[in-house]
């Protein structure tokens, strides 16, 4: 099921709403005239964003390189070395 909130309520919350949607995975029914109308939940299931203070564990469980390393290695750093430069000042992210 889900919170009933009126169709009034569903537009002016719209953007948090979707934030509400997007991180906790919560339903909405949309009621107009005190009959439900539509809802709004999810297309997927909740979202879990990840700390830095995971990052950690998360590293550990990613598969290792094994011959592979030192040419990944020279490929990246090959590939670092062509990239264009960023202007002082620049904003880059």
């Amino acid at each position: 099921m889900g919170r009933h909130i009126t169709a009034t309520e569903a537009v002016r919350q719209f953007s948090d709403l979707l934030s509400t949607i997007k991180f906790k995975g919560s339903r909405y029914i949309i009621v107009r005239g005190g009959k439900p109308v539509a809802s709004l939940g999810p297309a997927m299931g909740p979202v879990h964003e990840k700390t830095l203070g995971e990052l950690k564990e998360l590293m550990k469980k990613l598969p290792r390189l094994g011959e592979e390393a030192a040419p990944f290695a020279r490929d990246l750093r090959t590939a670092a070395k062509k990239q264009p430069g960023v202007p002082k000042g620049r904003i880059w992210a």
